[in-house]
């Protein structure tokens, strides 16, 4: 056996870390006896020495040379000459599908001499020129590196000078003018395409390996959170021909409908043509109910090959396929890529159908997708206001600006601007502006081009194959009939009906989804971390709630002190102690009550962890500079400005230079005691007026900031005073457990000191990453942190994915020490990485009880809480 190179018939599904998900499927599809083109695959360990060493092993083409003479005589095809020419297609394949975003070379293999032994072989001139004219075209753009402009510009004006719409429509001769135009092409660059077959495949190999590491495949990976360092393999296989004629054809299918997840057979059918062809969406197809009409043989057998791919792989399976003078030919399967919806249908589906168990169901579904389940739709006020419609290809509705080109849709999206990118049709090379875009519409493709695969990956609203829209890109414009679109201009597409508006329309909420509640009842059977919500509102409690959460684990006070409140704040800070302080102090108390006391209400016998006031004062009072434009103002209509001086000096006398480390959090509550002493009579009363309601109340309260031990002690020593009045003045018994949050890389460091005096920590993750790593989270993703990123400075932004290693290593130090020092301690997160999937498998494997998420991410919460439960249990045993 070779080290880098296995035929399809020595591999299986197992060997995927090596083989690269498509040629494990094609292994696989050989062993089941599926009529499958035979070839090999060179391996992703071969691409690794690539990437390390900077040149292919050194067996490694003699392993390819003594690969292809194996092919030779299993096929009975003869590579690089007559009478009966192998060609091959040299495709990408790593371990997790990457669909469009590396390179691919089809009829490699191809020269002067095979394309007169192809037309005999064939019968069929036209078929032969045209595969070469795809040859030279595909090898000049992915081995040469030669625009692909280029050689579209010929291929345009050949229709147009021959009256025709299609390249199918071209003749023999046309397509051999083509063919030589184009090698004119690439020797007007410098280059040349080798005519011997095997330097061809070495050159394809290489380009393969190469477009592992392009922009478009960076881009998805980083989106998708797939490692730089795994390579990819590359899968050389026996072309067979689905352009010989009538009786041909080729096509992609998916074994359910990948958008709604639908169990029902799903996919496009080309005739007379080449996969690229349908995957580039340039020509309509066909449905598969129109193929059982072409060939009701091939479309019957083509049933059973999906339904037995289906049941083998235990999953919605994604199946490209080639019919050849009438006979079956499967290319290649894979885990179809799917929306949120049909992920989450399929998985419960097949759980109740026996497939799969109820844990495999939880496992299949990624849970930040659930997100997407929020997704508004078309009001049906608005639904007979369509302009034209196209085919429905990933669902949700979007409005946005209309952009044309993908750099531009970044641009526009990095300012702020809500963009939908407007294509003929989208190329792996447009990925990373549909990652900034709010959608996709495109006037060519089906449901399985390009542009609806990746938008179904990305889950974003798409609309493909709006024939009557021409886009002009060079020119900026798109036009439906007489409607004119350009740049700027505001477009609302439909994802889920394939309509498009022209300007905004009404949305509305989605439908919620059954199976959802279902998965997620089997996920809360699983998991062990608990799941609360950051809510500071009753409305935003009522809501998490509603979406499963386990109590609230930060409820944010200084929220509630905009608005109208920051008159009464102002007057508690600017006014000196005295009976109109103590007034302001008892005003913002009473507002205080009712805050508490909905929130405890909408909770109702649920935990709320209430976090005292956190920020710096001034924060609450108007900057010295507005007020000193308002002094002018004022003065020039010769008015006093006495009060605005006197503000002024007290902004002064509350101004930092470094707020985010001065006095705010506990030691503003030392050091103006009397503000948290009116937050903690506010809560305790909520409880007794809750108690009094018939409520069960659970409020706990937070301190923050603290990272001196003594900061603690006497913060409890002044609630338990506050506790010990309310009990002497209502004669109710209050249990309130106090704690604090953990924010500061000390009191992760002192944590087990601070144990003994606090019933729970929470991690507050936003400030302990900023202060751990010396960033402020809002100037650095303002200014270098993408570049960070981009330039792989850092793996993964710290304030979205937590930092394992440094941030990390203080969470687990003080969640162990902690609970050494106090067995009691409830420990939980409550920065935005509670609703991080990734940052959640954390905490469960540092042992914490519990993490707490914004309300629209509660869900996708519950369902990563389960994940991890299911995943650590794996990892114990293996």
């Amino acid at each position: 056996m070779s080290a880098y190179v296995f035929d399809f018939s020595e591999g299986d599904a197992s060997m995927r870390d090596l083989l690269g998900g498509k040629g494990a499927g094609l292994a696989e599809m050989t062993k089941l006896g599926l009529r499958v083109p035979p070839g090999f695959t060179i391996t992703t360990e071969a691409c690794r020495t690539v990437m390390t060493d900077g040149a292919v092993p050194d067996s490694l083409w003699q392993e390819v040379d003594d690969a292809i003479t194996r092919l030779e005589a299993t096929s009975g095809r003869t590579f690089g000459s007559g009478p009966t020419p192998l060609l091959v297609s040299v495709r990408s394949g790593a371990k997790f599908s990457m669909p469009g975003m590396m390179d691919t070379v089809l009829n490699l293999g191809i020269n002067d001499d095979v394309v007169g032994a192809l037309a005999a072989w064939s019968g069929d001139d036209h078929f032969a020129w045209d595969a070469y004219r795809r040859f030279v075209q595909m090898y000049g753009e992915v081995v040469l590196g030669i625009p692909e402009h280029h050689f579209q510009e010929v291929l345009t004006d050949l229709r147009a000078s021959r009256h025709v719409d299609s390249d199918a429509d071209l003749s023999a001769v046309d397509l051999a003018h083509a063919t030589s135009r184009f090698r004119q092409i690439i020797a007007s660059n410098g280059k040349t395409i080798p005519g011997d077959a095997r330097s061809q495949l070495q050159g394809a190999v290489q380009a393969v390996f190469g477009s592992w590491n392009t922009r478009r495949a960076r881009d998805y990976r980083r989106l998708h959170g797939i490692s730089d360092d795994i390579g990819t393999a590359a899968n050389v296989q026996m072309m067979v021909f689905g352009d010989l004629g009538a009786d041909s054809g080729t096509g992609v299918c998916f074994t359910r409908d990948p958008s709604t997840g639908e169990r029902r057979p799903y996919g496009d059918y080309l005739a007379q043509a080449q996969g690229e062809d349908v995957v580039a969406g340039i020509r309509d197809t066909s449905t598969l109910d129109d193929l059982a009409t072409i060939h009701p043989n091939c479309h019957e057998e083509l049933l059973g090959v999906m339904e037995g791919l289906e049941r083998h792989f235990q999953d919605m399976c994604d199946i490209e396929f080639t019919i050849e003078h009438g006979t079956l030919w499967v290319l290649q399967t894979r885990a179809g890529k799917r929306t949120a919806p049909a992920a989450v249908r399929i998985a419960v589906e097949m759980a109740n159908e026996g497939v799969i168990d109820r844990s495999e169901a939880v496992k299949r579904v990624d849970p930040a997708s659930l997100e997407q389940l929020e997704r508004p739709r078309i009001a049906a006020s608005a639904r007979g206001q369509a302009l034209t419609a196209g085919i429905a290809a990933s669902p949700g509705a979007a409005t946005g600006r209309v952009v044309f080109e993908a750099d531009r849709a970044v641009e526009l999206a990095k300012a702020g601007e809500a963009v939908i990118l407007v294509r003929p049709q989208t190329t792996p090379d447009d990925i990373h502006g549909m990652a900034a875009a709010k959608g996709i519409l495109t006037s060519q493709g089906g449901k399985t081009s390009h542009a609806a695969v990746v938008a179904r990956g990305m889950g974003k609203p798409a609309v493909t194959g709006v024939g009557a829209m021409f886009v002009e890109v060079a020119a900026g414009r798109a036009s439906v009939g007489h409607h004119d679109f350009a740049e700027g201009d505001l477009i609302t597409i439909d994802g889920t009906t394939g309509a498009v508006y022209a300007g905004a329309v009404a949305l509305e909420e989605p439908k919620p989804i059954p199976e959802l509640e279902v998965l997620l009842s089997w996920a809360d059977e699983v998991r062990h971390l608990g799941v609360r919500a950051n809510a500071d509102t009753a409305e935003d409690a009522a809501i998490a709630r509603w979406a499963g959460a386990d109590g609230i684990g930060l409820a944010r006070t200084e929220h509630r002190f905009l608005g109208e409140r920051t008159v009464i704040v102002q007057r508690i800070i600017l006014t000196p102690d005295g009976p109109d302080r103590r007034q302001a102090l008892r005003d913002l108390q009473t507002q205080q009550v009712v805050d508490f006391e909905t929130l405890l209400e909408a909770m109702d016998g649920l935990p709320v962890v209430v976090r005292l006031l956190d920020p710096p004062l001034h924060e609450f009072l108007p900057s010295r500079l507005e007020l000193e434009q308002e002094m002018v103002r004022r003065v020039r209509l010769g008015r006093s400005i006495a009060d605005l001086e006197h503000m002024s000096a007290q902004v002064a006398r509350w101004e930092e230079s470094n707020p985010m480390l001065g006095l705010r959090g506990v030691r503003l509550g030392l050091i103006v005691s009397d503000l948290y002493r009116m937050q903690v009579q506010a809560a305790l009363e909520a409880v007794v007026r809750r108690r009094q309601a018939g409520g069960d109340p659970q409020l706990e309260i937070m301190i923050p900031l603290v990272g001196n031990p003594e900061e603690l002690i006497r913060m409890k020593e002044m609630v338990t005073e506050e506790i010990a009045k309310i009990e002497g003045s209502t004669g109710q018994k209050l249990d309130v457990p106090m704690g604090t949050m953990i924010e500061l890389p000390r009191a992760a460091l002192v944590a087990g000191q601070l144990a003994r005096h606090a019933d729970f920590f929470s991690f507050g993750t936003n400030d302990l990453t900023q202060m751990t790593y010396g960033l402020s989270r809002d100037d650095a993703e303002a200014s270098f942190l993408q570049k960070y990123l981009d330039d792989q400075i850092m793996a993964t932004n710290p304030f979205q994915t937590l930092d394992r290693e440094g941030v990390g290593r203080l969470i687990r130090v003080a969640t162990r020490e902690g609970k050494e020092a106090n067995p009691e301690l409830i420990v939980g997160v409550c920065g935005e990485h509670g609703g991080d999937p990734a940052s959640i498998a954390f905490c469960r494997e540092v042992g914490l009880d519990y993490v707490s998420a914004s309300p629209p991410r509660v869900k996708v919460a519950r369902l990563a809480a389960a994940q991890a439960e299911l995943s650590g249990a794996a990892s114990s045993t293996a």
